[in-house]
């Protein structure tokens, strides 16, 4: 049975006659290949990646399962459209906690075309991008059973400052996670979510020790989606603190040099990141 995620955050979404991801109950998550090259530019990345011997084992978990494309019944009811057979992160979850940042102050590739770039450089200059090297382009907090989620829209997130992007890391830690901005986040899940040998904090650094050395891809517009589910701490256990990039659509060949764009990004979010564990503890 497919059915729209409720954990997606940021990208194009399904719903209101709209093509967006589907899902099922085998823990599969269906991207419809997008238009204007760039679908067919994201199934070779994956197919080539899938196989790329050069890929270190314990890197290749912090990329989606690809199981190839099956052609499913899009969610815009326009009939049988090719989709792309991912791992869906946060199948196995009971409402999971998500965040979407996008790595890098240039979201635009060099072979892109000019009407393109424009758009891009408008938003990373309007956004945090530029100057922070990365921008929040969603998120998703449990709070409790009472409040249910809180999800800023994406117009608010759109038009988060670096103070705003600060807050919403600490917010996505916090058993209080409010819109009320009297309301001062507790970051009391930082040292489980973040913190410790298999917090996010951690998969960050051995993410970022990667990018340092590898010369094989430049991730353009790629993001970093950050998961845990909070209830399993509040029940005595592990976090499930997980993180993936996504969003291959704009992935070109690294010919030899470092990715100093996304790299440079990955250093921001992980110093933000770091100072919250620090002052949590």
């Amino acid at each position: 049975m497919l059915k729209v995620p409720d954990h997606q955050v940021a990208g194009h979404q399904a719903g209101d006659g709209k093509l967006g991801p589907l899902i099922d109950d085998s823990g599969h998550f269906y991207k419809p290949l997008q238009n204007d090259g760039r679908g067919s530019h994201e199934l070779a990345f994956y197919t080539s990646f899938s196989t790329d011997t050069r890929i270190p084992d314990h890197i290749r978990k912090f990329f989606p399962v690809f199981y190839g494309t099956r052609h499913l019944e899009a969610s815009d009811g326009s009939g049988l459209y090719p989709h792309l057979a991912l791992e869906d992160t946060v199948s196995s979850r009971i409402n999971p906690s998500v965040l979407d940042a996008k790595i890098g102050s240039r979201t635009w590739y060099p072979q892109a075309a000019e009407d393109y770039i424009i758009k891009c450089l408008k938003k990373d200059r309007e956004t945090t991008s530029l100057e922070l090297g990365f921008r929040v382009s969603g998120l998703r907090v449990y709070g409790n059973k009472e409040t249910g989620f809180w999800k800023p829209d994406k117009k608010c997130v759109l038009n988060f400052s670096i103070e705003d992007t600060r807050l919403a890391l600490r917010k996505f830690v916090s058993s209080n996670p409010s819109t009320d901005s009297g309301i001062k986040p507790d970051c009391s899940f930082a040292s489980t979510v973040y913190g410790g040998p298999a917090g996010i904090l951690a998969q960050l650094l051995e993410l970022k020790s990667w990018f340092e050395e590898q010369t094989i891809f430049h991730f353009y517009s790629c993001s970093v989606l950050m998961v845990y589910e909070k209830e399993s701490i509040l029940q005595g256990r592990n976090s499930g603190a997980e993180i993936k990039l996504v969003d291959f659509a704009h992935v070109i060949e690294g010919k030899g040099v470092i990715d100093h764009n996304f790299l440079g990004g990955l250093c921001s979010l992980i110093k933000l990141i770091s100072d919250i564990v620090t002052s949590s503890a």
